[in-house]
């Protein structure tokens, strides 16, 4: 967090959770002021017992659903904030995405932290030793990633997000309103 971000936390411990019926579920609440975005709340809830995660971040006012895009073209680029809530798909044209779903997270983060989650579900498909195939693409797509990452080569990332909770932070990043 820097320090133009304000934070209040809030945590309550010892719940119960609602997957394995132990006590040890720790609730988190964290509101934060976000630099040209605005301020988010933080929700997460992890047991210790069965390692259930979930997490989300809302913004404090109602947003239109929106699309992000930006071209990331340097090593620069990998430290601009993204917001994502559960909502959002993240889109890397030619490599992968990220799909909300059931088991979705909400984060805030930064390109690079969005590029090293694609790069982690990557890791474990090119270890598949019965689709040799995929294996193959996921190791070309990864070297391609770590090339992003170094800035030899450029990608374009989109954030689409029907709730509108979510954000590329950016003078670069290109914003459009998507239909409801």
């Amino acid at each position: 967090m820097t320090e133009a971000e304000d934070s209040e936390t809030e945590s309550k411990a010892d719940t119960i959770c609602p997957f394995c019926k132990t006590e040890g579920l720790i609730l988190m609440e964290d509101e934060r002021d976000i630099p040209y975005f605005g301020k988010v709340y933080l929700f997460s809830m992890t047991c210790n017992a069965c390692k259930f995660h979930k997490a989300d971040v809302e913004v404090a006012e109602q947003k239109d659903p929106s699309r992000y895009s930006i071209e990331v073209s340097g090593n620069d680029d990998m430290k601009i904030r993204v917001v994502k809530s559960s909502n959002a798909v993240v889109k890397i044209p030619n490599i992968a995405s990220i799909e909300p779903g059931e088991a979705a997270n909400g984060y805030v983060t930064n390109i690079e932290g969005i590029l090293s989650r694609i790069k982690y579900q990557l890791e474990s498909i090119k270890e598949d030793k019965e689709d040799e195939e995929s294996a193959e693409k996921a190791r070309k797509m990864i070297k391609k990633i770590n090339r992003v990452v170094w800035g030899d080569e450029k990608v374009k990332i989109i954030i689409e997000d029907p709730s509108g909770n979510s954000a590329i932070i950016s003078e670069k990043a290109k914003f459009e309103k998507l239909k409801k």
